[in-house]
């Protein structure tokens, strides 16, 4: 195998062998005749094929063989096959054969013969994603001579492609798949090993035109490897280089780009500079935009149709640059010329959203790119043009344009201008809100100045003027907010594409997201201008109740608009608002005909009062009757309107419920007195759950009850209902056993158990009465349900636990389980109750439990007792072993098969075990060394779990456990035997690309494990003394040197002076978690593992921290967190 493929064998010298070029020109040259050839050979006549059923090995032994030149046709014939229309087997054969390949180390060296001699394109893609990976995973180990003859090959093979028009055009993909692996290279050769690349691709360029247009692809690929996909691609160091070489390098490029920009007339040459620059104007010095007649040229060819776009873009990305105010001027005087150009192409006065309706796809790109090309330029130099009246005037002219686009049907559109409009409300509110601080205002106004005399008036005035300029976009604005507010979350009522009003079936998150920013938009609006605000949303209800702008989506937008806004205006306004809006409402649910159009205006009506607890509750008869027009709604039956009444109701209650409970002036009662009087009528036409919705807010109200006699009296009637029919059943149960077995009756036993679990949501400890009648009956009832789920499956076999019998007992076992959890949870930490309720359950449930056969056990026994243990503690610890002996052998043998059954056992398994690491962590010194080691194992199992909450419980459980290990007498013995097997199971997640979400985690584990070693809790070696043939000074360097060897043996693309680099720099950044962590995600680029992959997990914790940040900001402006999701309990004495 001297020269296999083109490149000789390592060691001998090297060279590109000319006649790949002359070999390919000729056999361009050789015309239809070449190609029928090659389709004889593809179609794989006369061969064994490997991928053909009943086909011999031999085939695929020739292919794998690669001793010998690759036999191309019959590659070709494989290839075709897996993209072929064959059966699924030829498929599946083929794909094999080519897996194979791929992953053979020697397979590269045949790539050029391949390429030499193949006609199909996918061939030759196979090719060079095999010659890909090896540039990507093992470049710097292959020998000089083997990394010039790629560079050189591939290369040749780019130039002579695209030194003529016919071959450019016709292999165009290929080219494309050429220029990506070159600058794969290039990440690694340039510019400390080809440092002549920049000026060679120039001076290429510049012999053809053609050649010019593939190297502006080349520069193009470049630019966007190094700026834009850069972030875990490579490591810091070497990303920060490239920059450099492209900075140093930009001036040849630079005047490459001029010079086909004045020269050229070819219209495909002038479109792939204007997209290269595109790609290279958000990092080059400005000096080569603003002092060279870069940006003239550019709005040269703005005008011209063919260019407009592409310009566009180019224009766009040197609004969004932002470098002090140096070159002010000159981007005034681009907005200028800009304006005056664009007035040309889209006259003021333009229906924009018609426009973009009717036009082509290349119109309608215009108008998209126009919205990024103002909201870029103004996010960076709107200052700028608020300085003169001439500047002004061209200022609101292009706010003008951005709010006609922002009428455009099309939600990207949509989403970049409100993205800008949010900004810029944003930035004015803040402004405004800041004139009685004058220190803020001066930090506002970017003063870096001390305060003098008189200059806090000037600042005030600055800003008046300020507020005065923008007062009419803003107006506009806020009309746009209110015909184009998206859907809250609370409406279930939406309009289906036949044009029928239907039930929701799935939250649009992406609306959502929509509606929260508009919402916070509408909101600074609101706060710039009361009164402006008000009238617009009170002058379109008119035109609803006129008719003159009634339409369902009309409706719809301005009371989401008027519900999004609750809690910005003072108290006083916003009653006397209110009072009008849902006057209005009501009126108009009145008038109007047909079912549809009240389901539409009722929907409305329930999310607007559910938005203002305030005026609610600050307004009983405005309560009493919202919530009477609820009870109305819930005998009504179009679809989504009961479910949203039972849900406004829950909403209402919980922000209200004092109201509820006193007798209010006028009253005779407490309303909810007279409630569960009319209860059985109210909810007469529910389904059931929303009968437990109805019940839950109920909970709510006498939750609100002091007096503990009224309390449990009005919970006695509430339950009347449901304690009524149980009684019946367990009556009938003591006579006649069976009856027990009637699915009715089940059902019935379900439902009243789901009606208890939703008034102890709410009730919490002063559901204790209720709980106390049933809970013994209940336990009964759950222990024979559960002898016939074991019995039906023992006799039935696996089949038995999918029938509708079995599935409806194990509901009520479930339910049973989470009544009781969701009680003890909710209740206050009282240690009677824990001692009341959990022995008794000792063997109907966790015995049966241990009892049952998998199927057939519960998951929510895990949970139940991993909520007991977290509410009670330490009183628990006694428990432990019992709780241990019936659920963890039988679990670990179901969950450990394989990584898929039983998910749910799974994920509840390990928070239990979370639970007694974290409360009753001494009882895990009373396991035998076996069942430790069997409980390391399962934390293993979950932290290499792909599911992502197990692996985190595993990684949060393992934490905690090493954690308190660290302070135990029993920290040397657990570290000797764990300590290794733990660093090295992380270091397998932490390498693996599907454990990514869990980056956080490993980190802070091995930054625990690398401090423990010197912070003196360990007295301790752990190595084996007895075994070892040297005695190390001490544990650091033992677990260094350990590293050392763990990675060099997992990382052998890795040098050695690499792997102890890092090991040296783990230990040297331990104390501080940023730099440790910056060195683990350097390793792990540099480690091949995680390049070609979005790394945006490996940056999860910097994010959500910003996070935390904005919703404090959130808090402190009114009304930007809706009154109804603050978890304030809003005293409504």
């Amino acid at each position: 195998r001297d020269r296999v493929g083109g490149f000789e064998k390592e060691g001998a010298k090297t060279r590109v062998f000319q006649e790949v070029s002359r070999s390919r020109l000729l056999r361009s040259g050789e015309g239809d005749a070449a190609a029928i050839r090659t389709v004889g050979r593809v179609s794989g006549r006369g061969y064994d094929l490997p991928w053909r059923p009943g086909g011999g090995s031999m085939a695929a032994e020739k292919l794998r063989d690669l001793s010998q030149p690759i036999d191309v046709p019959l590659l070709d014939a494989t290839v075709a096959a897996f993209y072929g229309t064959g059966s699924k087997e030829e498929r599946s054969a083929a794909d094999q054969i080519l897996r194979e390949l791929q992953n053979n180390p020697d397979t590269w060296l045949q790539v050029v013969h391949i390429l030499q001699n193949s006609q199909n394109l996918n061939t030759k893609f196979f090719a060079l994603q095999v010659l890909e990976g090896v540039i990507k995973y093992r470049w710097n180990a292959l020998p000089v001579e083997q990394r010039d003859g790629i560079k050189n090959y591939i290369s040749d093979v780019i130039v002579q492609l695209s030194s003529n028009d016919a071959s450019f055009r016709r292999e165009r993909l290929y080219v494309n798949k050429l220029n990506i692996i070159l600058v794969q290279v290039l990440k690694h050769e340039w510019p400390a090993r080809w440092k002549s690349f920049i000026p060679d691709l120039v001076s290429a360029a510049k012999s053809s035109e053609t050649i010019c247009e593939n190297c502006m692809a080349i520069l193009k690929l470049l630019s966007e490897e190094v700026f834009d996909f850069s972030r875990g691609e490579m490591t810091q160091q070497k990303i920060k280089e490239l920059k450099q070489s492209l900075n140093s390098e930009f001036q040849l490029i630079h005047e490459l780009c001029l010079y086909v920009l004045s020269a050229s007339q070819r219209t495909e040459l002038i479109r792939a500079t204007l997209a290269t620059l595109h790609a290279f104007l958000s990092w080059i010095p400005l000096g080569y935009i603003f002092e060279s007649p870069l940006l003239e040229t550019l709005l040269k060819f703005f005008p011209m149709t063919s260019y407009r776009n592409l310009t566009l873009q180019c224009l766009t990305e040197v609004a969004a640059l932002q470098f002090g105010d140096f070159y002010d001027m000159q981007y005034v005087k681009m907005y200028t010329v800009f304006m005056m150009q664009l007035q040309v192409i889209l006259p003021p006065g333009t229906n924009i959203p018609d426009a973009y309706t009717n036009g082509s796809s290349e119109e309608q790109a215009f108008i998209q790119n126009l919205a990024l090309f103002f909201t870029s330029f103004f996010k960076s130099h709107i200052r700028v043009l608020e300085s003169t009246a001439e500047n002004s005037a061209a200022l609101l002219m292009g706010l003008e344009y951005l709010i006609g686009i922002s009428y455009v049907d099309d939600t990207e559109v949509f989403k970049v201008c409100l993205d800008y409009w949010n900004l810029l409300v944003l930035e004015i509110f803040e402004a405004h809100n800041t004139m009685d601080n004058p220190v803020a205002a001066v930090g506002m106004m970017g003063l870096q100045v001390p305060l003098i005399p008189g200059m806090v008036d000037g600042l005030g005035s600055q800003i008046l003027q300020r507020r005065q300029l923008y007062a009419g976009p803003m107006s506009k604005l806020r009309m746009l907010m209110i015909c184009r507010m998206a859907k809250p979350e609370e409406v279930l009522i939406v309009e289906d594409e036949n044009g029928n009003i239907v039930r929701e079936t799935m939250k649009d998150n992406d609306v959502l997201v929509q509606y929260k920013i508009m919402r916070e938009t509408l909101i600074y609006l609101s706060h710039l201008d009361h009164e402006d605000t008000e009238q617009q949303m009170l002058k379109k209800l008119n035109k609803q109740l006129s008719g003159e702008e009634w339409t369902w989506n009309n409706l719809n937008t301005l009371c989401w608009a008027i519900g999004s806004i609750s809690g910005s205006m003072a108290e006083e306004q916003e009653n006397r608002f209110l009072v009008m809006v849902i006057r209005d409402l009501l009126n108009l649910c009145e008038i109007t005909k047909g079912k549809d159009n009240k389901a539409v205006i009722a929907s409305n009506i329930m999310y607007v009062v559910g938005q203002y607890p305030r005026f609610l509750r600050a307004h009983w008869k405005f309560l009493k009757t919202v919530v009477n027009k609820l009870f109305e709604f819930m005998h009504e039956t179009h679809p989504g309107v009961q479910d949203m009444a039972c849900d406004t109701f829950l909403k209402i209650v919980q922000k209200c419920k004092r109201k509820f409970v006193i007798t209010q002036v006028g009253e005779n009662e407490p309303f909810v007195s007279e409630l569960l009087s009319n209860l059985p009528t109210t909810v007469t036409d529910l389904e059931p759950h929303q009968i437990h919705t109805f019940y839950e807010s109920v909970g709510h109200m006498i939750q609100a009850e002091s007096d503990p006699v009224k309390r449990d009296e009005y919970l006695k009637r509430l339950m009347d209902l449901p304690n009524q029919k149980w009684a019946e059943i367990i009556r009938q149960a003591s006579q006649r056993v069976d009856i027990l077995k009637d699915q009715d009756v089940i059902r019935t036993v379900l439902n009243i158990l789901q009606t208890n679990t939703s008034v102890a949501t709410s009730l919490g400890t002063y559901f204790f009465p209720q709980i106390s009648v049933i809970f013994l009956d209940m336990l009964t009832v759950y222990r024979m349900y559960s002898e016939l789920v074991s019995s039906s499956i023992a006799e039935g076999g696996p089949y038995a636990s999918k029938t509708s019998f079995v599935k409806l007992l194990r509901s009520v076992k479930r339910e049973t389980l989470k009544l009781i959890e969701t009680f003890l949870d909710k209740a206050e930490e009282q240690p009677h109750i824990g001692k009341q309720f959990v022995p008794p359950m000792m063997d109907p449930v966790l015995g049966d439990y241990a009892r049952n056969v998998p199927d057939a056990r519960e998951s929510e026994v895990l949970s139940l007792f991993a909520t007991i243990i977290n509410k009670y503690k330490g009183i628990m610890m006694e428990d432990v072993p019992r709780i241990f002996e019936a659920v963890f052998k039988c679990t670990l043998d179901m969950i450990t098969k394989n990584f898929e059954d039983y998910p749910e056992h799974r994920l509840k398994f390990f928070s239990m075990l979370r639970a007694i690491a974290t409360h009753c962590f001494p009882a895990l010194f009373q396991l035998s060394s076996e069942i430790l080691k069997l409980v390391m194992d399962s934390i293993n199992w979950a932290f290499r779990h792909t599911e992502r909450n197990i692996a985190e419980t595993g990684l949060n459980l393992l934490l905690e456990m090493l954690k308190n290990f660290q302070v135990s007498d029993y920290c040397n013995h657990f570290h000797k035997t764990y300590f290794k097997t733990i660093e090295q199971e992380i270091f397998a997640v932490l390498t693996d690309t599907f454990h990514k979400p869990g980056f956080k985690l490993h980190v802070l584990i091995l930054q625990h494990l690398f401090c423990l070693l010197d912070s003196g809790s360990l007295t301790e070696p752990l190595w084996d003394a007895s075994t070892a043939s040297y005695s190390y000074p001490n544990n650091s360097m033992f677990i260094r040197e350990y590293t050392i060897t763990l990675l060099s043996s997992s990382f052998p693309n890795m040098t050695a002076m690499e792997v102890t680099q890092f090991v040296n720099g783990l230990f040297e950044s331990r104390n501080d978690l940023p730099t440790f962590k910056n060195h683990i995600r350097d390793f792990l680029v540099q480690s091949k593992e995680f390049s070609a992959q979005d790394n945006k997990d490996l940056y999860a914790e910097e994010v959500a921290a910003q996070r935390e940040r904005e919703r404090q900001r959130m808090l402190s402006i009114p009304g930007l967190i809706a009154p109804s999701e603050l978890q304030d309990e809003m005293v409504d004495s």
